[in-house]
């Protein structure tokens, strides 16, 4: 399959860790803060081939995985209202809350549904006139266009039972965030190349020159992610920082300009609570107030905030890059995010299950 198949070939990857080994001369900590690389990056074992002096630090990249207990136990209340209808996509389903996940919620009588797009959703909305139908979306720039064209279009149809319950996030705060904390370790990133094709590239050259610390926009496959580590090692070694797109095929430098617009048109920043990290100030996306009447927050009451995850786990300090998941005092133990023996396992992913094991 083309721009995929080249992407993946054998030779490509031999001849870019090659090229890394000769290029190296210290230690560096690369950061990648896409859930989708960290997901490539174990699928094809690459941190395996880089020197030891390579050191991969696995950022907080996956919206699901970082939005907040408190947010899933909003949609699991919504779930058990029996005029609601609560749908999104299938890798939030057995994400837990404080009690329990949308799959179980279903399981006891919740009508749960789960969809391919939020275009569908709307189309139950305009097939239950007596449903309150709440679509879950959860994204970083990349999807939230694709929520918002649901908006639209439900505006157009005039369908007044159809809302969004938004957890939205933007990248570049976060990463502002983790190389402002005394504790970053971060030497260079390489930037989510799927969000980078919506925003464009504008907010990291701040970045990078406020930190001084190279920014590489990389794809997903393995010549894709090696090529990026080997561009911002090249940075590294000679002391430049700049960002540099090593992912042409898909980000231009402007981002898209229709889907640029039609955020600005809906939506605007907000504080956010990162799952395991925090609060960070800017970094979500939240409805204007024009469109409160497709707002889940405008429709239904708040609930009582969960408890959360223990306070003896440490996937926040993994994600902003201060410790490794052999840190973790549980690392290898048999525990869930259901069942934390202190704090939630570590998967295969490299970063703590309460994350990435329901992706």
């Amino acid at each position: 399959m083309k721009y995929v198949d080249e992407y993946r070939d054998n030779e490509q990857v031999q001849a870019l860790v090659r090229a890394i080994r000769r290029a190296t001369t210290r230690q560096w900590h690369i950061m990648e803060i896409c859930g989708g690389q960290t997901h490539a990056i174990a699928r094809y074992r690459l941190e395996e081939m880089l020197p030891e002096e390579i050191r991969l630090l696995h950022g907080p990249g996956c919206p699901v995985c970082v939005t907040p207990v408190e947010l899933i136990d909003q949609a699991l209340w919504l779930a058990r209202q029996s005029h609601v209808i609560l749908a999104s996509f299938g890798d939030m389903m057995r994400v837990p809350g404080t009690k329990e996940d949308l799959l179980q919620a279903k399981a006891h009588g919740a009508d749960v549904r789960m969809l391919y797009s939020p275009l569908d959703a709307v189309e139950l909305a305009a097939s239950h006139p007596d449903k309150e139908v709440v679509f879950f979306a959860i994204g970083f720039e990349t999807t939230a266009p694709v929520h918002l064209m649901a908006l639209k279009e439900a505006q157009r149809r005039k369908l007044t039972n159809f809302s969004l319950l938004t957890s939205l996030f933007t990248v570049p705060p976060a990463i502002d965030a983790i190389l402002s904390d005394p504790e970053s370790k971060v030497d260079g990133f390489l930037t989510a190349g799927h969000v980078c094709a919506i925003t464009g590239n504008a907010d990291y050259h701040k970045l990078a020159e406020k930190y001084k610390t190279p920014m590489v926009v990389t794809g997903f496959e393995p010549v894709d992610l090696l090529y990026g580590i080997y561009r911002c090692l090249l940075q590294l070694e000679s002391g430049s920082y700049q960002v540099e797109n090593a992912y042409r095929r898909a980000v231009p430098e402007e981002g898209n300009l229709a889907a640029r617009a039609l955020m600005e048109e809906t939506l605007e920043p907000c504080d956010q609570e990162w799952r395991g990290i925090g609060i960070i100030p800017g970094s979500g996306l939240q409805l204007r107030k024009a469109f409160a009447a497709y707002s889940s927050r405008e429709k239904f009451p708040f609930l009582p905030k969960g408890t959360g995850i223990t306070s003896e786990c440490i996937a926040g300090d993994i994600m902003r890059g201060v410790k490794q998941p052999a840190d973790c005092p549980f690392f290898g133990k048999a525990c869930s995010p259901e069942h934390p023996v202190g704090a939630p396992m570590v998967s295969a992913e490299g970063v703590c299950a309460a994350y990435y094991k329901y992706r």
